[in-house]
């Protein structure tokens, strides 16, 4: 339990530092990411929750039907997301909260979609995460990461090991595996890889479709 308090006041402190710069590094190397998680998760349905919505990067890629509710367990970064939405009038978002992804407040069966936007890798324990996506999705619906997954293989795989400790600095993983979520979905047994889509740069990000009672479209 230390060692995970210990992880989490780090992500804290890291995410302080970051957000006042957050959008200028990032918004134009994830816009791709954020585009196509939004609108696949508009497809899956019409009340979607976003768990790392840190400045709030992905919030106006939403159609605007959609009801958006987005946690960060980052105070700094919800600050930036809200008034990001205010100053965008970004109606369809309907709450924005500090929350850790461990222990999510909402009750079972509330949303549609939960879409991950470049963060389970950081996130200290993914499967107890992943399961609360699970807990507060409805029958049907989908969960949708976008992040940096690797399979771990040939030289790639070595360099991404080598400067896990480095990139962790910046509040990056280079060394989680793809196969860690389909292992998890597997030992579950109700959810199945429906979809894994290459965005830019050339494939270096990933988005995958968990699809609940393994129902793959």
């Amino acid at each position: 339990m230390s060692e995970f308090r210990n992880r989490a006041e780090d992500q804290q402190k890291i995410y302080q530092r970051w957000a006042p710069v957050y959008d200028r590094v990032y918004r134009g190397i994830l816009r791709d990411g954020h585009r196509k998680l939004a609108a696949l998760a508009a497809a899956a349905g019409t009340d979607i929750l976003e768990i790392g919505v840190g400045t709030g990067l992905t919030l106006g890629h939403y159609r605007r039907h959609c009801r958006v509710t987005g946690i960060d367990i980052s105070e700094h970064m919800i600050a930036r997301a809200r008034e990001k939405a205010k100053r965008e009038k970004l109606e369809h978002v309907q709450a924005l909260e500090v929350m850790d992804a461990h222990a999510l407040s909402f009750a079972e069966n509330s949303f549609d979609a939960v879409c991950l936007p470049f963060v389970i890798t950081l996130i200290p324990e993914p499967e107890r995460a992943l399961d609360e996506c699970a807990r507060v999705l409805r029958p049907g619906g989908e969960i949708i990461l976008a992040s940096k997954l690797g399979d771990g293989a040939g030289l790639q795989g070595a360099i991404e090991t080598a400067v896990a400790p480095l990139v962790r600095h910046i509040g990056w993983s280079s060394a989680f595996r793809l196969h860690r979520i389909i292992a998890w979905a597997e030992r579950r047994g109700d959810f199945a890889a429906a979809e894994i889509l290459p965005v830019f740069p050339n494939g270096f990000f990933k988005i995958v479709r968990l699809k609940q009672s393994g129902l793959a479209a």
